[in-house]
């Protein structure tokens, strides 16, 4: 930011711009921009990103899209969670504004007509993880980390994974959203969460072979492309457990998967279950109906609809801002949950967070196709 002594340039502001849009040659370029704040989302990003999606798809110069994030950390951790936290204090509609646009935009990418190509360096969490595994060319690197970690701030895995989260004839989605642990590239491919492993050191000059398409290139043209690059991924630690996953979070209730952990002997199960413990067991509810529901669901916007409406109980709910308290403004990591204990949970907790909104997101949209 420029000193008061001296007038702001052009470079000037443009660096300080949250997000930055522009083409090299043909590639169209959304570069999130708040390296500081792990380039978290804020409403202006939302749109920026938005705008930015109809000028290039417009465009008939542009061949594809790249979104990539500034700074050394990663491309995006998530919503302006304090952004969140203090309008919901307040009772402000700046939270359900964000979420509205922001799932719309989810939606958008869900069938954007041109190749989308997302570099999922370093950390990639919550609202990071929506604005790239909805592209047609999802790249992790050695130092990615993913995660939808929401169940540890009360919350609930958003951004429509409860559609991308149950695409695969596993329960990896489930066991990704009710722990929120981290996936390194491995996983994230195994999860089907991406689709292509790039070491670090290779992402300039991919950028720059990427900036040089035709025009009217293909997603098998970018595909080729992004493959000249690529390597095997490094084996998934959470996917060579895919087989007790699959058994341990086979059921329908929190309560049966805790206790088939319980049951259950393996060095893996013990960890697995010390990390639950520590959610909001009202989360943990929420998320796996929502998962459940969202198995069964025919789209990505029937998902997205059902988790914006899930948005209001939040807003209404103590552990949302208890989860936030704990892990942002007084990182003492220590919430207390309420209901404390998943036996306290009763069933109209959890229905709260189903009661369809006065407003729905699509009612005024024609559906678009979505990523299966």
């Amino acid at each position: 930011m420029p000193s008061t002594s001296e007038p702001a340039t052009q470079s000037d502001v443009v660096q300080e711009a949250q997000t930055l849009i522009g083409r090299t040659s043909t590639l169209g370029r959304i570069r999130l921009n708040r390296p500081k704040a792990l380039n978290s989302l804020t409403l202006s990003m939302v749109r920026d990103i938005e705008a930015a999606l109809d000028t290039f798809e417009a465009d008939p110069q542009i061949a594809a899209v790249l979104i990539t994030g500034e700074g050394e950390r990663g491309l995006c951790a998530g919503g302006d969670i304090r952004m969140i936290y203090d309008g919901g204090k307040a009772g402000s509609d700046e939270p359900t504004i964000f979420w509205r646009e922001e799932y719309r935009m989810n939606a958008r990418l869900g069938g954007f007509a041109k190749p989308y190509v997302a570099i999922m360096d370093g950390i990639v969490m919550g609202g990071g993880v929506g604005v790239s595994v909805y592209g047609s060319h999802r790249i992790v690197t050695e130092r990615t980390r993913l995660a939808m970690p929401e169940t540890g701030i009360g919350f609930f895995p958003d951004i429509g994974a409860s559609w991308f989260l149950t695409r695969q004839q596993s329960e990896l989605g489930t066991y990704a959203a009710l722990t929120g642990e981290q996936l390194a590239a491995g996983d994230a491919i195994a999860f089907g969460l991406a689709d292509s492993y790039v070491p670090s050191d290779r992402l300039p000059a991919l950028i720059e072979k990427l900036s040089h398409l035709p025009a009217s290139a293909s997603r098998a043209n970018v595909s080729a492309v992004v493959a000249a690059f690529a390597d095997a991924p490094p084996a998934g630690k959470a996917a060579q457990e895919q087989a007790s996953i699959d058994r341990l979070f086979a059921f329908d209730t929190v309560e049966d998967i805790f206790s088939a952990l319980e049951k259950d002997s393996s060095a893996f199960a013990e960890r697995t279950l010390g990390v639950l413990r520590t959610k909001s067991p009202l989360s943990l509810k929420v998320t796996l109906r929502l998962i459940r529901l969202g198995r069964k669901s025919p789209s990505l916007e029937d998902c997205l609809e059902r988790e914006f409406a899930a948005t209001f109980a939040v807003l209404r709910s103590h552990d949302f801002y208890e989860g936030v308290r704990a892990a942002v403004i007084d990182k003492d990591r220590k919430p207390q949950w309420r209901p404390a204990t998943l036996a306290e949970v009763t069933e109209g907790n959890v229905a709260g967070f189903f009661e369809p909104t006065e407003e729905p997101l699509f009612a005024d949209k024609t559906r678009k196709g979505e990523r299966t």
